[in-house]
């Protein structure tokens, strides 16, 4: 490849001394110039001057028409690139940064070559013509996929390998409306679109007039009492929504009571805490985080949303971990069932954030405890309770399964559990971890959705509780929605399965996508932006990675 490159370097320097035009003697002369610049991978005048990860592409998008320019026509730039320019210095509006395509670069470079005209060199208009090719490049395959590689943070999230040459060259170099265009490689979700229009606005809010922290009592605000930054924190409520525009409050009143109790309700039901109307910590710690933090975090909702495929075999089951959220999705990609879930405990238990296909159902399935909780917890509690197996319906059984007994634990047996030449499993019913039904989809992480037992966990705001795997609040409905094609499988007869007697396994005709996913932005259908801890600290692992630049992140 690289010997047939040369060639055509060769053939056209050959031909250059008979060219009797003298623009297309430049323009043999500037492919000369744009092919060197491609072979360094690199552009000192660029953001990030380093470009050899885009080599490949930008050699693919220049060899159909031997380097000639494509931005240009007989010196003067065309329509098309200045139209690009101003959308690559808009680039913050998609929740990404036009710094990194050289934004705010371009109207210089563009009037510099305004002013030279015919005078301007082979030289700066390569220069010119490749540095827009590497940053729409950038910005398309940020746009599209993603700027961090998931891959490096996930299993099973692979960056794609989308021909971002040829869709330059066969849409944007003559088009005619090139937003349109570029907007047609964004994810085309209702909650990505409603995700950008919610960055929109949390931009427009951080560049207003900052009215400062709200002072922090040493007590709880209680609804009925006082406190003295009620106006300041009326104002704050009333420009994130919270409060109601038209909404009048006593003047000089400094009672905090009646509308001003539900909007706090209604702001911390929006940022993940308990909505019990009382101003504490948790909630001040809120109220007080910068707007920009809030614009951070829906960049980050943005990058993760570019990650998923723009296409589903099947309608996919989606769990956002830091909502503790499972969302059933339509064909259109609208949510068609929705409910609370509870994820794996953010010290040392963390749910994994992956895709993967559910293949079957279990219900009254047994629950084979992992070795690794087996030593570590069910061990030292038999030590101090060898009847507890027997209490809880559990049994013993070898590591291909077979049972051994139920009965109660001596020293020879805890011997064996401790090295695993024994296992615990609890037998199925309403006791059961995992409830009365199971979802699985094969991973390497040993991860799947169950019902279960302990549903008093559902009411709390916070719901990280499990060991890693991830409890649904309502298991009869995920599985009639995910046997909804398997029409023998009505909703009486799936409670019948999971009220019998016997364990059973129901194969999916076809497997369901499943998506672990963590995003702390959320925006509702309603137009309601939801925020949310950082419960296992990946925002910030992404944000570092990011700030490395190009091409570091990927």
């Amino acid at each position: 490849m690289q010997r047939a490159r040369q060639f055509t370097m060769l053939s056209i320097l050959l031909i250059l001394p008979f060219e009797l035009n003298p623009a297309a003697a430049r323009s043999g002369e500037a492919s000369s110039e744009i092919y060197g610049l491609v072979t360094t991978g690199h552009l000192s005048n660029l953001r990030w001057p380093d470009f050899s990860d885009y080599r490949a592409q930008i050699q693919e998008f220049y060899e159909p028409t031997a380097y000639a320019f494509a931005w240009s026509s007989n010196g003067r730039v065309t329509d098309q690139a200045k139209s690009i320019a101003g959308i690559l210095n808009h680039a913050d509006a998609k929740g990404l940064d036009s710094e990194d395509y050289d934004g705010p670069r371009w109207a210089d470079r563009l009037e510099a070559l305004r002013q030279g005209g015919s005078s301007s060199t082979a030289s700066d208009l390569a220069r010119f013509d490749l540095s827009l090719t590497v940053c729409v490049m950038r910005y398309i395959s940020d746009l599209h996929l993603g700027k961090v590689n998931p891959g490096s943070f996930h299993s099973h999230f692979d960056l794609g390998n989308d021909d971002v040459a040829g869709f330059i060259r066969r849409r944007l170099v003559n088009a005619t409306d090139a937003e349109g265009v570029l907007q047609q490689v964004e994810p085309p979700y209702e909650g990505y679109q409603r995700t950008e229009k919610a960055l929109q606005r949390y931009l427009s809010l951080a560049r207003e007039l900052d009215t400062g922290l709200l002072p922090v009592t040493k007590h709880v605000v209680e609804p009925g009492t006082s406190y003295v930054a009620l106006t300041q924190l009326a104002n704050l409520l009333r420009r994130l929504g919270d409060l109601p525009p038209d909404a009048t409050l006593p003047a000089d009143s400094v009672l905090y009571e009646g509308l001003l109790v539900n909007a706090l309700t209604r702001f911390q039901s929006r940022h993940g805490l308990q909505p019990d109307g009382r101003i504490g910590n948790s909630t001040f710690a809120q109220l007080n985080t910068p707007l920009i933090h809030r614009v951070h975090q829906l960049r980050l909702t943005l990058e993760r949303w570019r990650w998923l495929p723009h296409s589903f075999a099947q309608p996919p089951v989606v769990v956002n971990i830091p909502e503790f959220t499972l969302r059933a999705l339509s064909d259109s990609y609208s949510t068609e069932l929705e409910m609370k879930v509870i994820v794996g405990k953010a010290y040392r238990h963390q749910t994994p954030v992956f895709a993967a296909e559910m293949t079957y159902v279990v219900f009254r399935p047994y629950w084979n405890v992992p070795f690794s909780i087996q030593r570590a917890e069910f061990v030292p509690t038999l030590v101090r309770d060898p009847s507890y197996l027997v209490k809880n319906g559990f049994e013993l059984v070898t590591p291909s399964k077979s049972a051994v007994t139920r009965g109660i634990v001596n020293d020879n047996i805890l011997n064996e559990l401790r090295t695993g030449h024994l296992l615990i499993r609890q037998t199925p019913g309403p006791k059961n971890a995992l409830g009365l039904v199971a979802f699985m989809f094969p991973n390497e992480h040993n991860v799947y959705l169950h019902a279960t037992p302990t549903r008093e966990l559902f009411s709390r705001a916070r719901r990280d509780f499990s060991h890693g795997c991830i409890r649904v609040e309502k298991p009869a409905e995920l599985a009639a929605w995910v046997l909804r094609n398997q029409h023998e499988w009505t909703q009486e007869r799936i409670h019948d399965a999971m009220d019998g007697e016997k364990t059973i396994r129901v194969n999916l005709e076809r497997p369901i996508p499943v998506f672990i996913v963590y995003a702390t932005a959320v925006v509702l259908r309603s137009g309601e932006v939801r925020f949310l801890d950082d419960i296992y600290g990946q925002d910030a692992q992404i944000e570092k990675v990011l700030a490395k630049g190009y091409p570091s992140h990927r």
